[in-house]
């Protein structure tokens, strides 16, 4: 099984694991990863973690493009954790 682009709130928890170990989260990032993954909305994200939307924006292209760079590197989740 391959990683592939979809939805935050799509991805199950080994996928989400994966990305929690290779992305090199900042910890506003996983909060906010976290949050998103859940379904949580950008105002209750907001609300959560006391930032304003903008920030949330802001964490949201962080958080996308460090999940794009896993993704491109083709990460098979079954070799990943069979190692």
């Amino acid at each position: 099984m391959k990683l592939t682009k979809k939805l935050l709130k799509d991805y199950v928890e080994p996928e989400l694991d994966i990305f929690r170990d290779k992305c090199n989260f900042t910890e506003e990032e996983l909060e906010y990863f976290n949050l998103k993954s859940k379904n949580a909305s950008d105002t209750k994200i907001a609300m959560v973690m006391q930032i304003s939307s903008s920030k949330v924006g802001v964490l949201s292209k962080l958080v996308r493009k460090k999940m794009k760079i896993v993704i491109d590197f083709d990460i098979d989740i079954e070799n990943y954790y069979s190692e």
